[in-house]
């Protein structure tokens, strides 16, 4: 068995070449997307074992996702091929000034499709983390049921289940829906990690302290703010007087889709391997710093070696870790 299981819609993404507006492109190249997808060949690429659970058409970019994910080291047991709803697709453009204009084609989608009864059919025994985001629940009710199940399936196996919002308005019914819905998933979970924009959004309240504050007293026992250009900020239920700040790592965006997903693999990873919550930060940091330098949502996840080195060499430039006592 893995050590950790994600589930989510893998989809085939079609990045323009030049820089312009979509309707005016011509030429595309062919990535793999989702955010899931990218948490997956990010834990890859660190040397742990992840399984990915979705559903696929059985078409071309049911293939292709299902032999790029194999060509990663990401276990496909849990895939399955729909022969009745096809497989889900985006097209992105290309921009160096703001972030990119996505298109998505998901309605009836083989992924939205997935039920509690679906989840049932995979045994969970002896992964260690069910990591969940807040896309793959919004696709549809059955969804976002599939998700309440996954989620009591890994409390049943002793799971760490973490949750990164990643919230898509656009995806929900409204905009009351999406915050309810997504801050029952967050009580539901041990390791929660919004954007501060996010947890304003879903909180109503101004600071990050406020904001962890609240969900540590829904029981959840890891609140992670990922504060931008500025770094991220950790607080557990367990040692409630101490908080964790680290500042985040400067370099030339060249598009910021995918960040949040690098950000998670850090901590997923670091959360297997023990770190310190500010070695944990600065994985996090890293990584999604690295992936703001790539076009591809994906392909620029670094190996073990190349995070190190990435670490390292500008660490030097400013990037510190502090440990602040809220005095409570």
């Amino acid at each position: 068995m893995s050590e950790i299981i994600t589930m989510g819609e893998a989809m085939a993404m079609f990045v323009a070449d030049d820089e312009a507006p979509l309707s005016q492109v011509n030429h595309f190249t062919k990535y793999l997307a989702g955010a899931e997808v990218n948490v997956s060949i990010g834990v890859s690429r660190l040397g742990h074992t992840i399984s990915y659970l979705s559903q696929v058409g059985r078409d071309p970019f049911g293939e292709y996702i299902k032999c790029m994910l194999e060509k990663e080291h990401i276990s496909t047991d849990f895939i399955k091929v729909n022969d009745e709803h096809p497989t889900g697709f985006q097209i992105k453009n290309k921009t160096s000034a703001t972030d990119p204009e996505v298109v998505y084609f998901r309605k009836n989608t083989a992924a939205s499709t997935i039920d509690p009864a679906f989840i049932n059919q995979f045994d969970f025994t002896g992964a260690k983390i069910l990591h969940v985001t807040g896309i793959f629940p919004a696709l549809s009710d059955e969804t976002f049921q599939a998700t309440l199940q996954a989620i009591q399936k890994a409390k049943q196996n002793q799971m760490l289940v973490t949750f990164d919002p990643n919230l898509r308005p656009s995806l929900w019914k409204s905009k009351e829906d999406m915050v309810r819905k997504i801050n029952l998933l967050a009580e539901k979970c041990d390791v929660f990690m919004p954007g501060f924009k996010e947890a304003k959004r879903l909180t109503g309240l101004s600071t990050k302290e406020e904001i962890a504050n609240h969900y540590l007293a829904k029981g959840i026992k890891k609140i992670i703010i990922k504060l931008g250009t500025t770094g991220s900020y950790m607080k557990e239920q367990k040692t409630q007087d101490s908080e964790t700040f680290v500042k985040s790592f400067t370099v030339q965006p060249v598009d910021t889709v995918g960040a949040g997903d690098g950000f998670a693999v850090g901590i997923l990873t670091g959360l297997l391997e023990g770190l310190s919550p500010s070695a944990l930060l600065t994985r996090a940091n890293a990584i999604g710093a690295i992936q703001v330098t790539h076009i591809s949502d994906n392909e620029g996840l670094p190996t073990r070696d190349e995070l190190d080195h990435f670490i390292a060499s500008l660490s030097k430039k400013g990037v510190n870790s502090y440990e602040v006592t809220s005095g409570h």
